[in-house]
């Protein structure tokens, strides 16, 4: 009977031993039924360990000098909920690297060497709650990045070199709660990102370059928090001071707000430059009809030539300039014509049905202003048999002209367009 007791006692540490495969040289393996933790930190590791145990639950390996992660680092380890890869080197991860981790919770790689992040880096991650990533040195990530991250709740893009981001994405990420965006290079947020995030806490887009902010419901829950600190169950904590805040009429929805910060400060326009944004009061909010300073006069060119028409106006904020051809169509990129953002309208290659009198319309929150070019195609001889064909009759419309969303989208003159499909 003794002996048969000894045997079992041996027989389970055998199966213990067995159950926690061989530990990675300098690591630590820590088995806390039913699982295990695999813990690296601090080892001078240059690379993932080839001999992680596949069923490790929690994995630190924070503070090493991996410089990538290659698609086998990580294979096959579907129980691991926890990954933290802080304050290594990393500087490039293998597709889908990350894609067997079908049940991780957690993923830590901020303060690495992540310049771009490409639409198969967190494939398949459809579990993750909190993906940090700041201190990298991260300039672009692509627009389907971050389409599979639908549970996130916590997202730390700070401190990048950011000039944009995939909103779309993050637009739907209902379950967030967390979103930290400070110290990027942004300049402009998309209006209606943040409208189904119902469950947002935080949002903090501190020392970018923003000179507005979308207007979104969920800002009204931004209130009296800078000073007192204290959370309620619907509070909203926005912070966006150092960024280079335009005081228009675009920003008094903002000014609006019930807050006591004393931080943020305006930009421009020039007579309000410096002065702290809540002390400005909502009458100095304003904005500034567009003017059109310069726009082409009558031209005139050859049938097949091309042709440009120019448009300048000024306003703040900036107008938009919209063309609108002379059947009253909206003007917008097609094969034989380009609308460019500087006010510009090239038409390729001009036929006679080009012909009339082209409107300039500038708009901005303020107002707009339109101005005409007259535009006259004169037409080529067809020489047919050695004489000259006799003059055709009147060609119709021009088929350059088509509706965009962003003219219909505009008020005054644009909104009243009629909706005509495109050629």
């Amino acid at each position: 009977m003794e002996s048969l007791l000894v045997y079992l006692i041996v027989l389970g540490v055998a199966v213990k031993a067995h159950k926690v495969q061989i530990c990675p040289k300098r690591c630590v393996c820590q088995v806390l039924n039913p699982n295990l933790a695999t813990l690296c930190d601090k080892k001078g590791l240059l690379f993932v360990p080839p001999n992680i145990d596949r069923h490790t639950v929690e994995m630190r390996l924070g503070d090493n000098f991996v410089t990538s992660i290659k698609r086998k680092d990580f294979a096959n380890m579907t129980k691991l909920v926890d990954l933290t890869l802080s304050r290594n080197t990393i500087g490039s991860i293998a597709p889908h690297a990350f894609k067997d981790l079908e049940n991780l919770r957690a993923l830590h790689l901020d303060s690495n060497r992540l310049t771009r992040i490409t639409n198969d880096t967190f494939s398949g991650m459809s579990k993750l709650h909190h993906l940090i990533l700041n201190n990298n040195q991260l300039t672009h990530i692509q627009i389907g990045a971050f389409n599979d991250l639908t549970a996130l709740e916590e997202l730390d893009l700070s401190y990048n070199n950011l000039e944009g981001a995939p909103w779309v994405a993050i637009q739907r990420m209902s379950n967030l709660h967390t979103l930290n965006l400070d110290h990027n290079m942004l300049s402009y947020i998309p209006e209606g990102t943040f409208s189904g995030l119902q469950k947002l806490k935080r949002l903090d887009v501190t020392s970018n370059k923003l000179q507005k902010l979308p207007p979104d419901p969920i800002f009204q829950r931004a209130g009296v928090l800078a000073t007192s600190g204290i959370m309620g169950p619907s509070s909203f904590a926005l912070s966006f001071g150092g960024n280079p805040l335009r005081c228009n009429c675009e920003l008094l929805w903002l000014r609006r707000l019930r807050r006591e910060d004393d931080l943020e400060t305006c930009a421009s326009p020039q007579h309000l430059a410096g002065r702290y944004f809540w002390t400005v009061s909502e009458e100095e909010f304003l904005c500034e009809p567009p003017l059109i300073t310069r726009h082409s006069q009558e031209l005139r060119a050859l049938e097949g030539q091309s042709v440009s028409l120019r448009c300048k106006a000024r306003g703040d904020p900036d107008p938009v300039i919209h063309w609108i051809a002379p059947d009253g169509r909206l003007m917008s990129n097609s094969s034989r014509a380009a609308v460019h953002t500087d006010g510009t309208l090239d038409i390729l290659i001009s036929t006679v049905k080009d012909s009339g009198s082209f409107t300039c319309v500038a708009s901005n929150p303020a107002g707009e202003a339109q101005q005409t070019v007259d535009l006259v195609i004169a037409k080529l001889p067809h020489i047919i048999n050695n004489t000259i064909a006799e003059q055709e009759p009147d060609p119709g419309s021009s088929d350059i002209a088509t509706v965009t969303k962003t003219g219909l989208e505009a008020g005054g003159l644009l909104s009243s367009l009629p909706p005509l499909a495109p050629y």
